[in-house]
């Protein structure tokens, strides 16, 4: 079993036993503002942990911690088996990177970028060109980055961060401001690398992005994890399913909405026996429903 902030217990879903990543109990402050206040969570291969929550609740600083930029005041991390403090550039070679800024060289074509950050890597044997047709860029890649879309620097910064094959993928809020087909596309690129076991860590605003991808979601707010567990779980324990039936009475449409409780069934048969029923039509509630139950406001 894996513990999240303040109490909350949640199963790993990794039936090998074996972790990609364990933070336990961070905490990071500046000055007189806790940013992390003991954030603690697993991740396991092949799994996607979506880490949730408003503008200033702590991502982008746990995220920091993670990956080795900032040392935390406070707990530990373990990366594939090996401690931050003492491991970090290993870890760091094993690990792939989207930050939320792009950090592109924009008089450099998009080829030139990834063989620039190869090199980096020590990496001889990476095929660019695969690399850029994975990422739909294969037309594109002579191209300088300057002449890019936001579109295609988000795709260019995902192949970067694929270069060196990483068991464990961390991104910052991957498809912020894309276009349906972009986004799409980058959704597909972490669906086949969790496929291929590699252990995904994303953050996002985008409540139906994070249900579709991750196999479980983490809130967190002011620095605090507020809930961890399964899309479906949060949803079904903390949200209110229900049933909207629309008909047209005396020539307006009329709408009813009907929660699913212990008395839905004599009201749906009532709505659905008089005349004029025009739909009906089930509702779950969504991730964002259940984070305005533990914190209190929407996702800005």
């Amino acid at each position: 079993m894996a513990w999240g902030g303040c109490g909350v217990q949640t199963e790993v879903m990794n039936p090998a036993g074996d972790l990609a990543l364990r933070a336990s109990d961070l905490r990071y402050a500046y000055g007189d503002r806790v940013a992390v206040d003991g954030v603690s969570f697993e991740l396991a291969p092949g799994e996607v942990l979506g880490l949730l929550g408003p503008n200033g609740a702590g991502k982008s600083t746990t995220i920091k911690m993670l990956i080795g930029l900032l040392p935390p005041q406070a707990g530990s991390i373990e990366v594939l088996g090996m401690a931050m403090t003492e491991h970090r550039s290993a870890i760091q070679a094993r690990l792939g990177v989207v930050f939320e800024e792009k950090n592109l060289y924009p008089t450099l074509s998009g080829r030139e970028n990834l063989a620039f950050f190869a090199r980096l890597f020590a990496r001889r044997d990476v095929d660019l060109d695969a690399l850029l047709e994975r990422v739909g860029l294969a037309t594109r890649g002579r191209d300088r980055v300057s002449g890019y879309s936001k579109g295609m620097r988000q795709r260019l910064t995902v192949a970067r961060a694929l270069l060196n094959r990483p068991d464990v993928l961390v991104l910052d809020e991957p498809t912020d401001g894309l276009d349906p087909v972009s986004a799409r596309s980058i959704r597909g690129l972490i669906r086949e690398e969790a496929e291929r076991g590699v252990a995904v860590l994303l953050t996002t605003h985008d409540m139906y992005e994070a249900d579709g991808l991750s196999d479980r979601v983490a809130f967190i707010d002011e620095g605090r994890i507020l809930a961890l567990d399964t899309p479906e779980q949060l949803k079904l324990r903390h949200g209110q399913r229900t049933v909207r039936v629309r008909r047209r009475v005396d020539g307006q449409v009329e709408e009813s909405v009907v929660t699913l409780d212990d008395d839905a069934g004599d009201r749906l048969r009532e709505l659905v026996a008089a005349e004029g029923l025009l739909t009906i039509h089930t509702e779950e509630a969504t991730l964002e429903d259940v984070f305005v139950a533990f914190a209190g406001r929407r996702l800005e």
